[in-house]
């Protein structure tokens, strides 16, 4: 499987999962169990003070959403299995700044049409739209969840417009076709009257050349 084509929306580092050597040697290697450690009868130092459970809490919720909204990627390169999350680390006006500029540059690169119907142009707007998303789902899922509501809407009149110009391109081809047929049928028409107009005539002369002798 060819790994994925780099996208706007910001992942985290790829993770090898397993690959088929390891997962053979697994299987008869043996538990390794650490040797016991000497008692410290040094102070035992107090333990880190904890967070607030309700923001850990909403952070990870807020996780969860995000790799909802954005699955994680699976490709194989060889016999290995990687797997890639989208980044969870908050975003900085930096970044913001950062995410405009590269996509300026893919819309160069890629020559993206700035007016009309571009698809490349349509995908990379996407991929600064899910970005947005993610930025906006890690500190809030809830404005993310809306964002993504608006982006599905979005895609949907997309695809609306999509069915729309292909109804619309077949309606100027049958047109076009039918156009067409009548002129030819016109010029079938044309023609068949000139060629019973010059038959019409060509007998009018031969009978007048018949009936000529028999008068003198």
């Amino acid at each position: 499987m060819i790994p994925p084509a780099e996208s706007l929306l910001k992942q985290s580092n790829p993770v090898l999962v397993s690959k088929s050597a390891e997962r053979k040697s697994l299987k008869g290697r043996p538990l390794r169990v650490s040797p016991q450690q000497p008692v410290d009868s040094s102070p035992v130092p107090p333990p880190p003070k904890p967070k607030s459970i309700s923001t850990e809490t909403t952070r990870q919720e807020n996780k969860d959403i995000l790799t909802a909204i954005f699955p994680p990627r699976e490709w194989m390169e060889g016999n290995q299995l990687w797997v890639q999350q989208v980044s969870s680390t908050p975003c900085t006006r930096t970044d913001v700044v950062h995410l405009e500029e590269l996509l300026d540059r893919k819309l160069e690169q890629r020559r993206a049409r700035l007016t009309g119907i571009c698809p490349v142009r349509r995908e990379l707007y996407s991929q600064c739209f899910d970005e947005l998303i993610r930025q906006v789902t890690i500190n809030g899922a809830e404005r993310g969840l809306l964002l993504l509501r608006i982006s599905d809407l979005e895609n949907e009149t997309q695809d609306l417009k999509k069915q729309l110009n292909e109804q619309k391109a077949k309606c100027d081809e049958t047109e076009k076709r039918e156009k067409e047929k009548r002129l030819l049928e016109e010029k079938r028409h044309t023609e068949e009257i000139q060629f019973l107009k010059r038959t019409n005539q060509q007998l009018k002369t031969q009978l007048e050349k018949i009936i000529t002798p028999k008068q003198n």
